[in-house]
């Protein structure tokens, strides 16, 4: 049985240390990310389009499960390149020569950020036609199905047990993404184990309000 953590008499109430759950078994597939998932599962399967290697851009808002995505490429694709909060290079010159460097035998990338790469604002020709050519597959927000299966599992990382209806009103109240219940989660976590109170509406309502 799942309990919450609460400290002892005379303890300091300090947040336990937990390890998210990042395997391919543990993302949570929906209508919303199911595009993305497909591409990573089908890795190293995926067009040169002429670049001279393979790659693939990860987009959408924080939270919506690129970084989980991320780690299970990165953790098949040996010798990957991964480049995470991707954005417009400030040395465009100097990116395309890192993309140059990618057409040796094998090379593998894997870019992550909020924008499809082709919509970043890049001068030097060149390097906006390969941005151009990788593919780009964005995640969208998540519906209620989603967001009760990642409250789930957010829980469940830090070993948290909670009332029935907390997800239910967690959902119908706040911002409907990711890094929103992540947030959340944490912030429960940490005034819990201060107040030695269990997870409820009543707690969440205090805290989150």
């Amino acid at each position: 049985m799942v309990r919450t953590r609460r400290p002892g008499p005379g303890q300091l109430a300090l947040p336990l240390g937990f390890r998210p759950a990042l395997a391919r078994s543990d993302f949570i597939v929906a209508p919303s990310n199911a595009d993305a998932v497909a591409w990573i599962d089908r890795w190293p399967d995926w067009p040169d389009l002429g670049l001279g290697f393979r790659a693939l851009a990860l987009h959408g808002p924080a939270g919506s499960g690129k970084s989980h995505l991320a780690a299970v490429w990165l953790a098949r694709a040996s010798g990957g390149v991964l480049i995470d909060d991707a954005t417009a290079p400030q040395d465009e010159r100097a990116s395309l020569h890192r993309l140059n460097a990618l057409k040796e035998p094998g090379g593998q990338l894997l870019l992550v950020g909020r924008e499809a790469p082709a919509r970043w604002p890049v001068r030097l020709p060149d390097l906006a036609s390969r941005l151009k050519a990788i593919p780009a597959v964005a995640l969208g927000p998540p519906d209620d199905a989603l967001l009760a299966a990642l409250y789930a599992k957010l829980f469940a990382e830090r070993r948290l047990a909670q009332a029935p209806d907390l997800v239910p009103w967690l959902i119908a109240r706040l911002e409907r993404s990711g890094a929103a219940a992540a947030d959340a989660v944490a912030r429960l976590d940490r005034a819990a184990l201060e107040r030695h109170r269990p997870l409820t509406v009543a707690l969440a309502r205090t805290v989150l309000s």
